[in-house]
């Protein structure tokens, strides 16, 4: 990746030799090809704000909203904040674990070196700024690569089961996509839960998902999990394009479908039309159906370092790469299948 292009109209400020500087990803305009848009430069590292926390970042990671972020599509990312007609963040990095650097001074209950995790925007690089709203203590036990993988994809899944699927202990749950940054979340959430578990996943990923505690494991290769006499209390779709139809077959009567992503490749909606329509079903049918945005807060990053720090979640890797290869680790998503979660690792 190039390092030359520094001022560019919409970029981030180029590092002023009075200042502290860092090593960053920037990024200047919206594209589809990571290795396009991206690249490493030295920039200003941030002030730590009165009401934030100053952040060293040890790991970021990528999941395929950081995609979504970075190409301006669908077109609904640039009006819910991220920019119109450029990138308003210098990357799209959201995720973060590191140590903390500095307090504003309106922060309680942070510290300069307490180790921690979370979410916030521009996370590829050395440094970063996160509100107190959307940090926590570092899980025990989890590296800052694991406890980096856990923030988006984990909090997602989190809210996919718990909050929007109300799994009980006993019910019957299917996680279409069991392999993926949030479906391998999901098995090991609704485990926790006492649920029963079937994950569908290609045939590269059948061991992984049984290690993450699948009751049932179902190669979607070799098998499609709709067409069976089985029926599920809950099915949770991460980025599938299942038709409703096949999907509301295999729930009970008074089953729930949560959708989370769908990759259609629409430049308005990228998908989430699929969602939208199961909500509209949901109002003229006994099943309950439909997705949600996820929220990114401090109290679901607090249960799933209870999770984490039990022994009942683990994050899965696919694949670390360093900052500078950013870019690759972005491309490595796009050209899946993975395997859990794609790491990017800042020394």
């Amino acid at each position: 990746m190039s390092t030359a292009r520094r001022g560019t109209r919409g970029a981030p400020p180029a590092a002023d030799a009075g200042r502290p500087t860092m090593t960053a990803i920037v990024q200047d305009r919206y594209g589809s090809a990571p290795e396009d848009v991206l690249r490493l430069d030295r920039i200003e590292r941030p002030a730590v704000p009165d009401a934030g926390v100053l952040v060293r970042v040890h790991a970021s990671s990528v999941d395929r909203g950081t995609w979504h972020v970075m190409a301006g599509l669908p077109l609904a990312i640039r009006l819910a904040g991220f920019g119109v007609r450029r990138p308003r963040y210098a990357n799209p990095g959201r995720t973060l674990a590191g140590t903390v650097e500095a307090v504003g001074a309106d922060v309680r209950g942070f510290a300069p070196g307490d180790e921690v995790y979370g979410t916030s925007t521009s996370t590829f690089a050395e440094y970063a700024t996160a509100r107190p709203a959307r940090l926590a203590r570092k899980p025990a036990g989890l590296s800052f690569e694991q406890a980096a993988a856990v923030p988006v994809s984990g909090g997602t899944a989190l809210q996919a089961v718990r909050d929007h699927g109300h799994v009980r202990a006993g019910e019957q749950v299917l996680v279409i996509g069991a392999a993926g940054g949030v479906g391998s979340f999901a098995v090991q959430i609704a485990k926790a839960a006492g649920a029963v578990v079937t994950g569908v996943c290609s045939t590269g990923a059948v061991d992984l998902v049984r290690t993450l505690g699948a009751d049932v494991v179902v190669d979607r290769t070799r098998e499609d999990p709709t067409a069976g006499g089985r029926r599920y209390d809950l099915v949770v779709d991460t980025g599938g394009n299942t038709p409703l139809s096949r999907l509301r077959r295999v729930l009970t009567a008074r089953g729930r479908l949560v959708i989370v992503g769908g990759e259609t490749g629409g430049r308005l909606l990228g998908g989430a039309d699929r969602g939208l329509r199961a909500t509209l079903l949901s109002l003229v049918v006994g099943q309950r159906m439909g997705t949600f945005v996820a929220s990114e807060r401090a109290a679901d990053l607090l249960a799933l370092a209870e999770l984490a720090e039990s022994g009942r979640l683990t994050p899965a890797i696919d694949r670390t790469f360093p900052l500078g290869e950013a870019a690759a680790a972005v491309r490595h998503l796009l050209d899946g299948p993975t395997r859990g979660k794609t790491v990017v690792s800042v020394p």
